[in-house]
């Protein structure tokens, strides 16, 4: 069995070199055959020639010119590795490379995909309790059980790995994205170490980033198929709330009452509007959807 660990890192030069000189034994004593891919992520203080000066044969740095952000790299670095399992892994040192084996042995157990749940974190109380919010939120909306989907620390299978598009701040729905593709998914603890060296480099505005990409995976996820099914339920709702103002307004104006100025008029009028052109772009999203099911394979492979 060949292991590709891939490490995407953006300004690690001070906790990567310990982390790989921790990593790499550890791997030799669980595969045949191994390989670290660190993904330069645009940095600037010279991670990747920290990397390099340790002459490590089984590390390779991946240098991206500008930085693209965790699933860019992930992305990158997911296109190098050979592996038949692959791992995921924090630059930050926190990820513990022992834990491997128990990654390793959740893989053989049957899973296609594990995640290590930090499940004593040493993070801030700051980073932990939202933290601890985005995941209910997440396991609620999805319906995929878990309780830390965004820990840097994953093993999966190759077939898992080809299958994910990541892009934009997606890796931090691996594990949904994988459920939804029909991989058995799930998670095992493991231990969580403090930052030794450095500082993290997400800000507060990973929050409201990870939970406007909590809509587009739900949108992935369940309406791809059926998108009519989401903006038909919507215009269905406008349609009814803006024909009731509308009725209301009939009667009143056949009671002889003056109904031109009134807003009750003006927002009926706005949503059956709404709701025609949220019906129209539903039925075309359904159209587009059936020619590209309907396409010859042949079509596709062109």
């Amino acid at each position: 069995m060949q292991i590709s660990v891939v490490i995407p890192a953006f300004d690690e030069a001070e906790s990567l070199p310990d982390l790989l000189q921790r990593l790499v034994p550890e791997l030799a004593s669980v595969a045949a055959t191994s390989e670290v891919i660190v993904v330069d992520d645009g940095s600037r203080d010279g991670t990747a020639d920290a990397v390099l000066a340790l002459g490590l044969p089984t590390v390779v740095v991946e240098r991206l010119r500008v930085n693209r952000g965790k699933s860019g790299a992930l992305r990158a670095g997911l296109a190098l590795a050979k592996g038949d399992v692959i791992v995921l892994m924090d630059a930050d040192g926190q990820d513990d490379p022992t834990e491997l084996p128990r990654l390793l042995a959740a893989l053989d157990g049957g899973l296609d995909l594990v995640t290590g749940r930090r499940a004593h974190r040493n993070d801030r109380a700051a980073k932990r309790l939202p933290s601890r919010l985005y995941n209910w939120t997440t396991a609620r909306v999805t319906g995929v059980p878990g309780r830390d989907f965004n820990s840097g620390f994953k093993a999966m299978r190759r077939d898992v790995a080809r299958d994910l598009d990541l892009y934009g701040e997606l890796h931090r729905y691996i594990p949904v994205l994988a459920h939804w593709a029909g991989y058995r998914t799930g998670e095992v603890d493991v231990t969580h170490h403090p930052r030794a060296e450095g500082r993290s480099k997400f800000g507060a505005e990973r929050f409201w980033r990870g939970m406007l990409d909590l809509v587009t995976v739900k949108f992935l996820t369940t309406y791809t198929g059926r998108p009519f099914h989401l903006f038909g339920g919507i215009a269905a709702v406008c349609g009814l709330v803006g024909s009731a103002l509308l009725t209301w307004m009939l009667v009143l104006r056949i009671s002889g009452e003056a109904v031109g100025s009134r807003p009750a008029l003006a927002a009926g009028v706005l949503l059956v509007v709404v709701a025609v052109q949220l019906g129209s772009l539903g039925l075309i999203a359904e159209l587009l959807v059936h020619l590209r099911r309907a396409r010859p394979p042949d079509e596709d492979e062109r």
